[in-house]
């Protein structure tokens, strides 16, 4: 039986465990050839890494009959997102997907962040999608075909506490894909976001202080699994979604979700001008009624997923 990635070379970053571990069996699952990437390191990115996870699931796909190369280059520089790249072509000749999920956490409350711990997360999540998709985007737009899919997080579209570092990349990364969707639709080249709810390594970093986190923990463990996340990742890659780009999505358990994106809800004008105090009197009292609550990603899914 064929699958949806026949004939496709797909690179996959943070490939070596988790999420990208996924995407990278189900790619080759599905017919693709793939380039596992993972630097190897810890979810905090403290250390060097090494090559290891990431050539595990190579073999671990050529022992099933597919086709993979393994790569630790490190995604925060553009060197190795360049190395990625010219590793797919000179291996396999050609590159016509890049699903993104390479990551760390450096989670701390914000009067209480380092320069470090906000540079680290930034370099790796959204300086890493703009390295893999900046060393790319050429040869897709020549080929007039090629697939992002790039990684946001709840934690940005929604907000976490303890994650602005973590929160701002993901949401650069989202502005990141809607441009490079813009700028690409006439080459046929696309790009989407993946907003994934699984249970991870770097999940499994968060401190559980009491025993109602201690349950939603083990909850998540159970029903939001890494596997459930990459037939989303993988289906975005294939040519039967080619008209969709510029889009967020994500999956949590058995549920997958389409986000609307930022737009005016309510507007108010003054033809004489405003004034703090017209603000303070018309406008701001205008608008409460539309205010967004500062509730986590937990007042939104309210419900435990399927």
């Amino acid at each position: 039986m064929m699958g949806v990635l026949d004939g496709k070379i797909i690179l996959v970053t943070g490939g070596g465990r988790g999420i990208g571990r996924e995407h990278a069996l189900l790619a080759a699952r599905e017919g693709a050839k793939v380039v596992v990437n993972d630097l190897g390191g810890s979810t905090s990115g403290d250390d060097d890494g090494n090559v290891g996870p990431a050539q595990e699931v190579a073999n671990e796909i050529k022992a099933a009959g597919g086709e993979a190369v393994a790569n630790g280059d490190s995604v925060a520089l553009m060197s190795g997102a360049k190395a990625m790249f010219e590793q797919a072509m000179d291996t396999y000749g050609g590159l016509h997907g890049v699903i993104a999920p390479a990551g760390i956490l450096r989670d701390t409350m914000f009067h209480k962040m380092s320069e470090e711990d906000w540079d680290a997360v930034i370099n790796v999540h959204l300086k890493g999608s703009f390295n893999v998709t900046r060393a790319t985007i050429n040869h897709f737009r020549d080929q007039e075909d090629g697939a992002y899919v790039l990684f946001t997080s709840t934690s940005g579209l929604i907000g976490n506490i303890g994650q602005t570092n973590y929160a701002a990349a993901k949401m650069g990364i989202v502005g990141l894909s809607r441009v490079i969707a813009m700028e690409n639709e006439r080459k046929n080249v696309r790009s989407n976001i993946l907003s994934p709810s699984a249970w991870t390594r770097m999940i499994g970093t968060i401190p559980i202080k009491d025993e109602a986190t201690a349950k939603r923990m083990e909850l998540t463990k159970a029903r939001m699994r890494p596997d459930q996340i990459a037939p989303l990742g993988v289906a975005l890659v294939a040519d039967d979604a080619k008209d969709l780009s510029g889009q967020i999505f994500s999956i949590r358990g058995n549920e997958v979700y389409i986000w609307n994106q930022p737009r005016p809800i309510r507007g108010i004008a003054n033809t004489e001008g405003w004034t703090p105090s017209a603000m303070l009197s018309n406008a701001f009292p205008a608008f409460r009624a539309n205010l967004t609550d500062l509730g986590n990603a937990r007042t939104v899914f309210t419900s435990d997923p399927l």
